[in-house]
């Protein structure tokens, strides 16, 4: 029992208990889960067991995934078939549930928000933090074949980049706003600043419907719809820059 005991305890630390077999060599049989309450009794060896239980249960399910808040949140999520769902209940981040970025991103495409390819050679990279997405390619963002076409694709691209990164700025802002504000409601000599919380949570959407909006116009720009959603992108960034 002792060296079962160190044997999970070991599996468990090492996040590998959901697919471990029986030590012996020829055989292939996993330990059930009463067996390994039976054999282990540290607590906190249990709730990292029953944990992977559950990141394991979560994989599994098709119609399950985690919050994808950057700042950290173990919330599970039903995803509702949108491509994006409602905002989690414990941290009210909205995740994509149709690709790798980490967060609903209405209205750039998931192609969109998956990788972006420089004009001149070809070189993809990631569009929120530019690192490439082939580590071996050796030239990087310094390509030597300039061209007029692809220097204007590349000022293009400069743009719509600093004005997706200004909102997501100014979005940060509207949360530390938020934060303020929420910290000053608590004095007892503050009235309710429930409008202002308000407004500060439209300002944060805002912020991010036109930070994605950079995205959209970026890979629409000569779609017959584009002269539309460039005028309605100018109105609401007007809007919110006065809120």
């Amino acid at each position: 029992q002792p060296c079962w005991r160190e044997y999970l305890t070991t599996r468990i630390e090492q996040n590998l208990v959901v697919n471990c077999t029986c030590p012996i060599s020829e055989c292939r049989a996993q330990p059930t889960t009463a067996f390994i309450y039976s054999i282990v009794s540290s607590e906190e060896v249990i709730a990292k067991y029953e944990k992977a239980l559950l990141r394991r249960y979560v994989e599994c399910c098709s119609n399950l995934t985690w919050c994808t808040n950057p700042q950290g949140c173990d919330q599970i999520l039903l995803k509702d078939g949108l491509g994006y769902g409602a905002a989690c209940s414990k941290c009210s981040w909205i995740s994509c549930f149709n690709c790798n970025f980490p967060e609903a991103h209405y209205p750039a495409s998931c192609s969109h928000m998956s990788r972006m390819t420089c004009a001149k050679c070809n070189h993809g990279f990631c569009w929120r933090c530019l690192k490439p997405w082939r580590p071996s390619h050796k030239d990087y963002y310094n390509c030597s074949a300039m061209v007029s076409k692809a220097a204007w694709q590349e000022k293009r691209f400069q743009d719509y980049n600093e004005r997706c990164t200004f909102h997501h700025r100014a979005r940060e802002f509207a949360v530390s706003l938020r934060n303020s504000i929420s910290s000053i409601r608590e004095m007892p000599k503050i009235r309710n600043l429930t409008f202002v919380l308000d407004a500060c949570k439209v300002l944060e959407q805002a912020r991010k419907v036109l930070a994605y909006c950079c995205v959209y116009s970026y890979y629409n720009q000569d779609t017959e719809s584009m002269d539309i959603v460039e005028q309605q992108t100018e109105s609401l960034e007007l809007l919110t820059n006065a809120l």
